[in-house]
């Protein structure tokens, strides 16, 4: 293991910023585990439903903020787009080119959920199935997709973002939360800070391209200002202190994006930007950058799969009867340990399904490719391994 680190650390072209990789895998390791702590596929006899333990613990919602994590991957994502799309400009690389390689990568792993989870429901629906447990199920297996459909038009949109500055998004989703808490305006409004609040950390990632957050004043500002905005909007303004949805609650900070949720996340970019020498250091040391690696090799198939790998969990412990942490109710310590216990668990599965579908983010793409990594063979043909810069 050691010798194959050192490999890939010498094969790491030198000029690589080995930081934005690691937040990128921080990021998504970030929403994967986050996802496993607080979703909760409760057994009634009848079926499965949803459950949080933040419904019933709120003082857990520190979790939330420590594995929310999908400003950093929308600020990882404004970077390398900025950078990528300037790049392609250089080359004499067209609009319709760059952006079709770019949307390539992201969605041909969606092809192998949307496959199996077809056929899944069907299965299910057809063997008598509850309907409230395939819905419960489908709607878990799917909803990492609203993250790509939002990146996805960022990404297009990328050329006119270049120069945008984070501000504008910001005072969009400033003035929509106004309308809508208080002076009573339509929930609907919510919904364009589905855009304008990602917008905003992946504005920041465009301003990272430009220079502007090079000195670590500008991580500093974004860190207090965006942790004393949201202490202040939970406070004194009634937002809710967990950045993810919890059932049952009147307001969500997630879906849509509130301004306590874009204010967080400031917070947690200005956090990332300040790690970033401390990360370049870290990543010098060839298993540290190897793991940092393979997470984006295989980012996308992470990401579209690690909910499944609970369900698969979970459909699995069923045939032991109802088990602590897996299918029972969510409302104490007890069922926290559990879940702890169960992590490993979801990891396997996972690394079955990373098995099974990662060929569809990893091969056969076509146009010019990010390369983390670059070989020789003995007859020294250049070979590439490649990650997904989304």
């Amino acid at each position: 293991m050691r010798h194959g680190a050192t490999r890939i650390d010498e094969a790491t072209p030198a000029d690589r910023d080995r930081a934005v990789d690691a937040l990128r895998a921080l990021a998504i390791l970030g929403v994967v585990l986050g996802h496993w702590l607080v979703t909760a596929l409760v057994s009634d006899g009848r079926g499965l439903h949803t459950a949080s333990p933040l419904q019933h613990l709120p003082w857990l919602a520190p979790i939330s903020w420590a594995f929310q994590t999908l400003a950093v991957f929308f600020l990882v994502g404004g970077h390398v787009a900025t950078k990528s799309h300037a790049s392609a400009r250089a080359r004499g690389t067209t609009y319709p080119a760059w952006l079709a390689t770019r949307l390539s990568r992201l969605f041909k792993p969606v092809a192998a959920v949307l496959t199996l989870w077809t056929v899944i429901a069907a299965a299910l629906l057809l063997t008598g199935a509850e309907l409230i447990t395939v819905r419960t199920l489908v709607k878990l297996a799917l909803s990492p997709l609203w993250f790509l459909v939002v990146f996805a038009a960022l990404t297009a949109a990328t050329p006119l973002l270049t120069r945008l500055n984070p501000l504008w998004p910001l005072a969009v989703v400033l003035h929509v939360d106004l309308l809508r808490f208080g002076l009573g305006g339509p929930s609907w409004l919510g919904w364009i800070n589905v855009a304008a609040g990602w917008l905003v950390p992946y504005a920041l990632g465009a301003a990272w391209t430009r220079g502007e957050l090079d000195r670590r004043r500008a991580g500093w500002i974004l860190l207090t200002g965006g942790t004393a905005a949201t202490a202040a909007l939970v406070a004194w303004a009634g937002y809710p202190a967990s950045m993810v949805g919890v059932p049952g609650a009147a307001v969500s900070n997630l879906n849509p994006p509130t301004l306590a949720a874009v204010t967080f996340g400031l917070a947690q970019c200005g956090l990332a930007l300040l790690l970033r020498e401390r990360l370049r250091r870290t990543m010098r040391r060839p298993l540290a950058w190897a793991a940092v690696a393979l997470v984006n090799l295989s980012a996308m198939t992470i990401f579209l799969w690690h909910q499944t790998a609970l369900m698969a969990t979970t459909a699995t412990g069923l045939l032991a009867g109802r088990l602590p942490g897996l299918h029972t109710v969510p409302d104490g310590l007890d069922w926290v340990a559990a879940r702890l216990v169960w992590l490993p668990v979801f990891a396997l599965a996972l690394t079955v399904c990373w098995t099974a579908f990662r060929t569809y983010e990893q091969g056969g793409r076509g146009g010019r490719s990010s390369r983390i990594v670059r070989g020789h063979s003995p007859a020294e043909r250049t070979r590439t391994v490649e990650v997904t810069h989304v």
